[in-house]
């Protein structure tokens, strides 16, 4: 779904909440790995808060307040061509966005993996021999798994599994950046995926029947300006990706940001 300049926009009003911190982001063995891995510095989390109740039908105009409001455009960061962290400063024209379903509240979604081959009981990853998708290289069963269609248990997640945002988090980082080394165990990743996911995404108990579900509605975006595609990145990638997060409680706004590349060691 994208959304044209103008329609609507402006009538909510956002303001930047630098002093929020992310723990995912503040763990010394996330940070180690995403290093490993070819991400760190060049992944960021950042919060907003908004002033009138979120109405998901209204996503668009939304979306559009947001990428033009002042305190956004002046504070939401992206890396340059160059590898600089700068902020957007630019007027949106267009958003194009994805709604990114979030209904799972268990990493037992990833159980799967262990009992057709793909990873031992032992959360050693079953290696392969080496095969190229998109540049990117594939030398284990996980990654089969994730990339290659034409792989004997890529039905393992259906299609529904596979655009739910915990699959895109452990997806991305397995996939990592340009230089990334890859694990022998699972569990780095999961570990990974599973701070990020508790950080980024609201819960809630339901009082009568006590099960949590989760509030927080989430979106993969973009944004164009008179030049063209301007963030999260002027150059689309499967691994440059933005995640804003919405919870229509607090109603705050989380951004997750990653530009593909290699590592910068200063964030």
């Amino acid at each position: 779904m994208s959304a044209e300049g103008g329609r609507g926009a402006g009538q909510v009003v956002f303001r930047a909440l630098p002093q929020k911190t992310f723990a995912c982001l503040q763990d010394r063995d996330i940070a180690d790995r995403l290093l490993k891995w070819s991400m760190q510095g060049r992944i960021t989390a950042q919060a907003f808060s908004f002033d009138q109740q979120f109405k998901p039908y209204q996503k668009d105009e939304f979306l559009m307040a947001f990428f033009n409001d002042q305190s956004v455009n002046s504070s939401l960061k992206l890396l340059s061509a160059s590898g600089q962290w700068t902020t957007l400063g630019s007027k949106v024209t267009k958003i194009e966005a994805t709604v990114v379903p979030c209904t799972q509240i268990s990493m037992s979604f990833f159980d799967r993996l262990y009992s057709e081959g793909i990873v031992r009981e032992t959360g050693t990853i079953v290696k392969c021999y080496d095969d190229y998708y998109d540049d990117i290289l594939i030398s284990d069963e996980l990654r089969k798994v994730l990339l290659l269609e034409d792989s004997e248990h890529y039905d393992l997640f259906t299609q529904l599994d596979r655009e739910e945002f915990l699959f895109c988090l452990f997806k991305h980082f397995c996939i990592g950046g340009t230089l990334c080394q890859y694990e022998d165990a699972v569990d780095p990743y999961l570990e990974t995926t599973k701070a990020f996911y508790k950080d980024l995404v609201s819960v809630q108990k339901n009082p009568e029947t006590k099960e949590i579900c989760i509030i927080s509605t989430v979106f993969r975006v973009s944004a164009y300006d008179a030049n063209g595609l301007c963030y999260p990145s002027s150059k689309s990638h499967q691994q440059t990706f933005a995640y804003l997060i919405v919870d229509p409680c607090k109603r705050h706004v989380n951004i997750l940001y990653h530009c593909f590349g290699g590592s910068l060691f200063t964030n």
